[in-house]
């Protein structure tokens, strides 16, 4: 990533999962007592998704821990967080989460400029014998490399 850009999470389970057909950058909806939390890492996302309600997309299962120092005024740890995209992209994204079988998905989130931004992926399942295609085509690129590293030294 380029200049401003802190990654505070990757979720590398869903490139695994999930085939990623198209990407898209959001800005979050947040509380200053998430933002805090968010700075400190204490963010869970394992299952987390994304739907489009009434024209607005809605983060769910996205589960931000409570901030220790401020008591009385902390958040839901589960609320649903609205994210902040384009009336076009949002358009563009309803179109294709319609269709059978499309989901959005979180993909990471980071720091840019100041403010949390979420990559949130337009994404299709994947099935076993796929996943396991990824991994032998990726094994092979490893030897391809390791070959050629080989053979340049000797």
């Amino acid at each position: 990533m380029s200049e401003g850009v802190k990654t505070i999470a990757v979720n590398r389970k869903a490139r695994h999962d999930y085939a990623v057909e198209d990407t898209y950058e959001c800005g979050m909806e947040l509380m200053g007592t998430e933002v805090k939390s968010i700075r400190d890492g204490k963010i869970s996302f394992p299952d987390a998704w994304a739907e489009v309600i009434d024209g607005e997309i809605w983060l769910r299962a996205f589960h931000i821990s409570e901030n220790p120092f401020s008591s009385v005024f902390n958040h839901d740890p589960d609320r649903k967080k609205r994210l902040l995209l384009h009336r076009e992209e949002i358009k563009k994204i309803t179109r294709k989460v319609e269709e059978k079988g499309f989901t959005l998905i979180p993909l990471s989130f980071y720091f840019k400029n100041g403010r949390v931004k979420v990559e949130l992926g337009l994404c299709k399942g994947k099935k076993s014998y796929d996943k396991r295609a990824d991994l032998r085509d990726r094994d092979v690129k490893r030897e391809v490399a390791r070959d050629f590293r080989q053979g340049t030294k000797g």
